[in-house]
């Protein structure tokens, strides 16, 4: 069987099939038009270790971080577990318990990643939470993921967060969106401006 058709077949049973080499981080042209016409929304794209690739400038104020930092700073998912804050609120650790499944399932289908094997194994040493969370066997399937941002001028703002996966280039996209007529849609509109 070609490496295509077992591709197909592990599609058709729902599985994704394992990938050689190193987590894939080429951003397509629809990928990365996406944060751009999404305008004011919050908008990033990760690869499947949860790198930061691409984003727009709504994501870059609310998050209130340079996105010119390197190496694990840009990772998403080091940022989650290694930030100054050390208690999480309960949809916090969901949010996390999510990185956690995901970065599993991608250790799956690229076994041969080097840099992302050294990351889970400083994000072991450097998070209690996340070593604990990638020994229990849990997969879990929230959808739900309001997250709450301090922001240094506007103070703490709750979005929803919402990850889409990008099948083409193994990519996930994140959303961030206020309910209309909040006041974290107004202090969202704030930071915007």
């Amino acid at each position: 069987m070609s490496g295509q058709e077992y591709e197909y077949l592990c599609s058709l049973a729902g599985h994704v099939p394992l990938r050689v080499g190193r987590v894939p981080d080429e951003v397509g042209a629809g990928p990365r038009r996406l944060p751009e016409r999404l305008g004011d929304i919050p908008v990033c794209v990760l690869d499947a270790a949860w790198t930061l690739l691409a984003w727009n400038t709504a994501w870059e104020r609310l998050c209130s971080t340079s996105v010119l930092e390197a190496d694990r700073e840009r990772n998403m998912a080091w940022r989650a577990f290694t930030g100054r804050r050390q208690e999480w609120s309960e949809r916090e650790i969901r949010f996390q318990s999510s990185i956690v499944t995901d970065l599993r399932r991608t250790t799956i289908r690229y076994p041969g990643d080097d840099w992302l094997k050294d990351l889970l194994s400083d994000l072991q040493a450097a998070s209690v939470p996340f070593a604990n969370m990638w020994q229990m066997p849990v997969d879990t399937h929230h959808r739900d993921y309001p997250v709450t941002v301090q922001h240094p001028d506007a103070g703490p703002i709750t979005v929803d967060c919402d990850i889409l996966t990008i099948h083409e280039g193994d990519l996930r996209a994140v959303v961030y969106t206020a309910e209309s007529g909040s006041d974290d849609a107004a202090r969202l509109a704030l930071i915007q401006n």
